[in-house]
């Protein structure tokens, strides 16, 4: 669940450290789209015309608005553009497309014209047209079945027109709201309406009766209180947790009904006390030691949980350890204000596009009910720009896209609202509705289903239609401290978030101007500067440095950065603004700093004459006004992954050892695996100083980065083996952790390196002996046969091993 992404240096780190890591393959599922094309042979665009069938390995198909029809049509990396038909494979009996279409019926066109760019959005449209006024409920389609093309009529109910602040003083939402709602509450009265959602798609079908303010629907949402508050959960707690805590929370603050105050109580000091001791969450909620187990941090789960402690103090649950929990989250999302969208886990800012699977709406929501401008406004901003095609992509599907994106969009006023529903949320969410008023989640264009195909989406769309009521607090209950916006502005906006999709990224930027281009470069948006950036990159002119560094020298911190990202785009070109990005390290910004360090980095050689200056900063380590050391992490991706990656030549080694000691009690797992990429060009007298680091480092993991923090800690044990460091020998061993995730590549390294310290790790023949018989009778024994064997193996050379090694200590 989530969508984390990659970014170019994030894959530089994986390619890198892939002998050390193993489960790459498994990391890069969890770091890309899950909704990228797969592998192998493309699918295929079949002509349904002309005998073409639907591939079998491509059964995604959608709701066809309030028709009571679904449709298939051909998608490809995240678009429906080069679609041109629409093959119909259900049609609801008494719908109001039975009796005109039929399952096998291929559909060509809208408004009698031929589909002739995207027929998703087209058909989209074509609902919203059709429900309105003028569009008198006639939904005209160009219908093509057995060999003949026809034209047919889908008779719909008109529900008005959306208004150009739409959800805001608008009838036709609030029509769709109240319809919604009673054919919700209809199937929550169903005996089998439990086992039908999940905790999560349960909480937000609630919560949009609660939202609604109908008192007649409280006995509905009083019982589904009743089952929250008695609501426990082992497995993937951390993502129900989070809407079931805002649904106990948001139910008591508007009845004052105090008999879901135990389990609301418990829930939430369960989240907090579950929290890592960086402030964040995975999949599960953190170990003993206060770190997170599995792929480690996932803002996704982690952002709502966040929300659900802000409600729940609102609520009355007053604790320190709650307070303590939602400032140290906070702590760690304030860091992504202006910088990009708020990533997958403890990773770089996402900038390919400006919602990365709803956490900017999350945040944006978060900042708000904190009361904190910059956050809210920013998150906001960020929101209403991401639209299209950006809404389309999310890791496990785009559930999170959709739900979150109209409470974040509307912080920054109607006319946001109504820009982004001319936009978009009008064709997809008319798109998105049944005949029967519910929401099904429609999904990504993706060939194959995504991970929450099936879900109830009732809930989700219901809570965007309800926003002008502001009846609890993910609705505007709290007004929003974010300015708002006039119409001009959110057009703005509106347009920034134009101009790319999954399969053409470059084509619109490409087409602009220089002049616009070097516009965009200084844009609020750090997503349009990159876009703008890497257009300015390819175009290749000889002036761009020269522009470059006097935009480096003006008053915009915006400017700056871009022409930072712009620079670090040229590569060794950019190495007449060296100067310039220099004087930049020492700007109060940090983000500016390291963008105007990566600059320099990507000029190779050029760059070498800043690293005594870098080295300097990154030996600081954190600061008051960095209490992460955030800047310190960067610079560890720059210096130790880039500049001196190939060689420690002509290094001062006295500010390298100091620079190597601080890094590596950076929290961050990835940035210290970084710095272990060096040990091996080290000689013994020069590491000598740094044993004690390397062994702390190993003994005490990252807090944060855990899916990477096996890297550092397993280049540790290989230096101390290679200079036979004794301490290093029971290390081997401590690390293994057999329950732990990636074990099957730990296990084989940590004995590998054992091996080496041959006769002298004879003193761990009863720990082996006793780690083969816990392999063997472990749940995945039959999964772990090679490291049951290299085990054996390793006790048997160690039984046979004679003769002395000489060892040395790091004291």
């Amino acid at each position: 669940m989530g969508n984390g992404q990659t970014q170019p240096s994030d894959m530089k780190l994986i390619r890198r450290f892939a002998s050390l890591l193993p489960h790459l393959a498994l990391t890069l599922a969890l770091l890309t789209p899950s909704s990228a094309a797969p592998r192998g042979k493309q699918i295929e665009n079949p002509d349904l015309t002309k005998g073409g069938t639907i591939p079998e390995q491509a059964k995604h198909d959608w709701n066809l608005g309030a028709t009571g029809a679904r449709g298939w049509m051909y998608c490809d990396r995240l678009t429906t553009t080069d679609a041109r038909q629409i093959a119909v494979t259900q049609v609801d009996k008494g719908s109001p497309a039975d009796g005109v279409l039929a399952t096998g019926d291929v559909i060509l066109g809208v408004a009698g014209k031929p589909f002739s760019y995207d027929p998703r959005t087209e058909f989209g449209k074509a609902l919203t047209a059709a429900e309105s006024v003028a569009g008198g409920g006639k939904l005209a389609l160009t219908l093509w079945r057995d060999g003949e093309t026809s034209q047919v009529t889908v008779n719909l109910p008109v529900l008005g027109d959306y208004s150009a602040t739409a959800p805001y003083d608008c009838p036709k939402s609030a029509r769709i709201l109240q319809d919604g709602c009673k054919a919700l509450a209809e199937r929550m009265q169903d005996p089998g309406y439990p086992r039908r959602q999940n905790p999560i798609t349960r909480s937000l079908n609630a919560l949009a009766l609660l939202a609604s303010g109908d008192p007649a629907y409280l006995p509905l949402v009083k019982k589904e209180a009743a089952w929250a508050s008695e609501y426990s959960a082992d497995s993937m707690a951390t993502w129900y947790y989070g809407y079931v805590i805002m649904l106990l929370a948001e139910y008591k603050m508007a009845t004052g009904d105090e008999s879901v105050m135990p389990g609301l109580r418990r829930l939430a000091m369960e989240a907090a006390e579950g929290q890592s001791i960086v402030g964040s969450w995975g999949h599960k909620f953190a170990g003993p030691d206060g770190r997170l187990v599995g792929y480690g941090m996932m803002n996704a789960p982690g952002v709502p949980l966040t929300t659900s402690l802000v409600m729940a103090r609102a609520a009355g649950v007053d604790d320190p350890q709650i307070s303590k929990a939602i400032e140290r989250s906070a702590k760690l999302l304030r860091f992504y204000i202006g910088k990009g969208a708020v990533p997958y886990g403890d990773h770089n800012p996402w900038i390919q596009t400006h919602e990365d699977n709803g956490k900017c709406g999350m945040a944006s929501v978060l900042f708000n009910l904190m009361g904190e401008e910059e956050g809210a406004e920013y998150f906001s901003r960020m929101s209403v720009a991401s639209h299209g095609a950006e809404r389309d992509t999310g890791h496990t599907g785009n559930f999170w896209n959709i739900l979150w994106s109209m409470p974040a969009v509307a912080q920054s006023g109607p006319h946001a609202t109504g820009a982004w529903m001319k936009e978009f949320g009008a064709w997809y969410f008319d798109f998105a509705r049944r005949w029967d008023g519910g929401f099904p989640h429609q999904g990504p264009p993706q060939p194959t289903p995504d991970h929450t195909r099936g879900w109830d989406a009732t809930g989700s769309y219901l809570l965007a239609y309800a926003m002008p009521l502001k009846k609890i607090y993910l609705t505007g209950k709290r007004p929003a401290t974010t300015p708002q916006l006039d119409a001009a502005a959110a057009q703005a906006l509106i347009a920034d978030g134009r101009g790319w999709s999954n399969k053409d990224r470059n084509s619109y930027y490409d087409s602009l101007s220089r002049e616009e281009l070097m516009k965009r470069l200084a844009s609020w948006s750090p997503v349009v500067r990159e876009r703008a950036a890497m257009a300015l990159a390819r175009q290749k002119n000889d002036k761009l440095v020269d522009e470059l560094i006097a935009m480096l020298e003006g008053p915009r911190l915006e400017a700056r950065l871009g022409a930072c990202q712009a620079l670090a785009m040229l590569k060794n070109d950019a190495a007449p603004a060296i100067p310039a990005l220099r004087i930049n390290l020492s700007h109060d910004d940090l983000w500016l700093r390291v963008k105007a360090a990566e600059a320099i980095a990507a000029t190779g050689s050029h760059g070498m004459t800043a690293l005594p200056e870098l080295l300097e900063r990154l030996a600081k380590g954190p600061t008051r006004d960095d209490p992460r050391g955030m800047e310190q992490r960067y610079l560890t991706y720059i210096v130790f992954g880039q500049m001196l990656k190939n060689s420690l030549d002509a290094v001062d080694r006295k500010l390298l050892a100091k620079a190597v000691a601080a890094g590596l009690r950076n929290q961050d797992g990835r940035s210290r695996g970084v710095i272990g990429g060096i040990y091996q060009k080290f000689a013994y007298e020069e590491i000598r100083p740094l044993l004690p680091a390397i062994h702390e480092a190993i003994v005490k993991p990252a807090p944060s980065g855990i899916m990477f923090a096996d890297g550092s800690r397993i280049a540790g044990i290989k230096v101390l083996a290679k200079h036979r460091i004794k301490e290093g020998i029971p290390l081997c061993l401590d690390f293994i952790d057999i329950e732990r995730w990636n074990k099957r590549s730990r296990i084989t390294q940590c004995l590998e390196t054992l091996a080496e310290y041959g006769a002298a790790a004879k003193p761990m023949l009863p720990r082996l002996r006793q780690l083969e018989k816990d392999l063997l009778a472990h749940s995945e024994a039959r999964g772990l046969q090679a490291q049951i064997e290299q085990t054996r193996t390793l006790i048997k050379n160690l039984e046979n091993a004679t003769g002395s090694v000489e060892l040395r200590s790091i004291r």
